[in-house]
C-alpha cells in the first residue's frame, strides 16, 4: 500500500466522520471508513422508508443516521464528505468550516492518495463515453485500469490496491471539480456549454469549476482541449504544461483531428500519423468522433494505433447513450436518457440524421432551449413533451425561425408511459423514436439511468 493511503486510513481511526448522501456510490466509502475505525454518521435527505433496507444494514455496522428534511442541521464531524451534487457554499457546510471541520469529497481525497497516473475527463457532453473509451484503450493495450468518479464507482475505497504502474481514469463533474485543488496528470475537456445552472450560481461559476481540472497541473501535465469549442479552447491560457487539441473541422498543431474525407490523424512534433477513418467507429454520430479524438490524445503515449482501431470497431457504446432498445413493427426505439441538456439532445438528433419522433422534457435546470427549438424544427416530425420544461421547449420550437406547424406535430404526455404509448400510436414503419429529454430527470426519477431503464422496460413491453 502507498504510504499516503496507509497514513490516511491510520489517521481516521477514532475520528468522527460525516458522509453526506447514502446513494449507491457512497456506500463503499462508508464501509471503508467503518472498516478502519472511524465513527461514521451518514446523512441523507431521504427518509428511512425511502431508503429501505440499507438503513438497517448501516446501523448494524455502527453507523449513525441523520435522515429527512433537516439532515444537514447537525454536521458535527471532524471530517465531512460532501456528496458531489451538494452545493459547495451551503450555509451548513460554511458553518462546519468555520468551526474547524475538514469539508472534502471522496474524489479530493482519492487524488491526494492515488499512487497511479490519473487521466481525468470533464465536459458538458461526452465525458462518460470519452472516459470509457480511454479506459478501454488502455485495457486493450494490457494496462491495469481503475475507472470511476462521476461515472458511478467511488475509487477511494480501492486506493490501497492501486499501484504506481496502474492508470486511474476518472470522470469529473463540475460539482466534483468546484472544490478540487489538485489536477490530474492528463486533463481532458470535451466541451463546455450551459448546464447545471440550477445548482451553480451562474455560468461563470460553472466554467470556473470545469477549469479546475487543469489549473493545478504542473509543467509535466498535459491538457487535452476541444479546439472547436470556444470555452474549452480558451482554457489553454491557464495551462502550465503541454496542450494538445482535437478538432472535427481542421488540422491541429498538436493532437488529433478528422479531415474532410473522414480520415483521423494524430500529430506530434510535426509528424503526422494516420489512425483510421471515422466510418470504422462503431458508435454513431459526429459527437462520438470528437470523443474518440479526445481519447486518442489522452492515451496516445500508452497505446498502439492497432489498439485504437480495434476498440473503435468493437465498442458498442455506453448504456443510455443513443442505445437501440428494439425494433417493433418496423420502428426503431432509442434510449438517449443521458441527454440531460439541450446540447446533448442536439448531438443525438444530428447523429441519427433523420426526422424522428422525439420524447423530451423533464426537470428545469434553467438552461435556454432556443438552439434546440431550431434543431427540433429541422430533425423532428413528432415532438412528445412531458415534465416541467414541456411549455419552454414547445415555445422554443414554435418561435424558431424555421418552425412550420405542417412539419412538426407537438403532443403533450402525462408521464413516460403515456409518452411511449403516444409514440407508438404516431409511428409508422421506418420511423425512429428516440427518448432524448434535453433535461434532467429529477422531477420524475432519481437519475438519468432510472429514467432510461423505465423507458426501456416500457418499450420492451409494447
Amino acid at each position: 500500500m502507498d504510504t499516503r493511503a496507509r497514513r490516511f486510513f491510520d489517521d481516521i481511526n477514532g475520528k468522527h466522520i460525516t458522509v453526506c448522501g447514502i446513494g449507491v456510490s457512497n456506500r463503499p466509502l462508508i464501509d471503508k471508513l467503518v472498516e478502519h475505525g472511524a465513527i461514521v454518521t451518514a446523512c441523507d435527505k431521504n427518509t428511512r422508508e425511502q431508503l429501505g433496507e440499507i438503513t438497517n444494514e448501516l446501523e448494524q455496522k455502527g453507523v449513525k443516521l441523520c435522515l429527512g428534511e433537516n439532515y444537514l442541521d447537525n454536521l458535527d464531524g471532524d471530517i465531512i464528505f460532501r456528496t458531489p451534487g451538494m452545493k459547495y457554499y451551503l450555509p451548513q457546510l460554511q458553518q462546519a468550516r468555520k468551526r474547524g471541520a475538514v469539508v472534502t469529497s471522496e474524489m479530493e481525497v482519492f487524488f491526494a492518495m492515488c499512487a497511479a497516473r490519473i487521466i481525468a475527463v470533464t465536459g458538458s457532453d461526452g465525458k462518460t463515453t470519452t472516459t470509457t473509451i480511454i479506459a478501454k484503450l488502455l485495457e486493450k493495450q494490457g494496462h491495469k485500469v481503475w475507472t470511476g468518479g462521476n461515472i458511478g464507482k467511488p475509487l477511494l475505497p480501492c486506493v490501497q490496491n492501486i499501484s504506481p504502474q496502474d492508470f486511474a481514469v476518472v470522470e469529473l463533474s463540475s460539482f466534483q471539480l468546484i472544490s478540487m485543488r489538485q489536477s490530474p496528470h492528463i486533463a481532458v475537456v470535451t466541451n463546455v456549454a450551459p448546464n447545471h445552472l440550477d445548482i451553480h450560481k451562474d455560468m461563470q461559476e460553472y466554467v470556473d469549476a470545469k477549469k479546475n481540472i487543469l489549473l493545478h497541473q504542473d509543467g509535466f501535465g498535459i491538457a487535452v482541449l476541444n479546439e472547436d469549442n470556444d470555452i474549452a479552447n480558451s482554457f489553454a491560457q491557464c495551462t502550465r504544461g503541454k496542450v494538445e487539441t482535437f478538432s472535427r473541422r481542421h488540422e491541429v498543431d498538436m493532437g488529433a483531428w478528422c479531415d474532410e474525407n473522414g480520415d483521423i490523424y494524430y500529430k506530434e512534433n510535426g509528424n503526422k500519423f494516420f489512425i483510421m477513418n471515422k466510418d470504422e467507429i462503431k458508435i454513431p454520430g459526429d459527437h462520438n468522433v470528437e470523443n474518440y479524438l479526445a481519447a486518442i490524445c489522452a492515451a496516445w503515449k500508452y497505446v498502439d494505433i492497432s489498439t485504437i482501431r480495434a476498440v473503435a470497431q468493437e465498442f458498442g457504446g455506453v448504456e443510455h447513450r443513443i442505445e437501440l432498445v428494439r425494433e417493433l413493427d418496423g420502428v426503431k426505439y432509442y434510449n438517449d436518457s443521458i441527454a440531460s441538456s439541450p446540447s446533448r439532445t442536439i448531438a443525438g438528433l444530428k447523429a441519427l440524421n433523420t426526422r424522428v419522433i422525439l420524447i423530451a422534457g423533464g426537470y428545469d435546470k434553467n438552461i435556454p432551449f432556443d438552439e434546440l427549438g431550431e434543431i427540433a424544427a429541422q430533425y423532428v416530425k413528432t415532438l412528445i413533451l412531458l415534465g416541467k420544461t414541456a411549455p419552454k421547449i414547445e415555445n422554443a420550437v414554435k418561435t424558431a425561425k424555421n418552425y412550420s406547424p405542417e412539419n412538426i406535430r407537438i403532443i403533450h404526455a402525462e408521464n413516460m408511459s403515456d409518452a411511449v404509448n403516444k409514440a407508438k400510436e404516431n409511428a409508422v414503419p421506418g420511423d425512429i423514436v428516440t427518448m432524448s429529454p434535453a433535461c434532467a430527470s429529477f422531477d420524475m426519477y432519481k437519475n438519468f439511468a432510472e429514467r432510461g431503464k423505465h423507458f426501456k422496460d416500457l418499450v420492451n413491453n409494447l
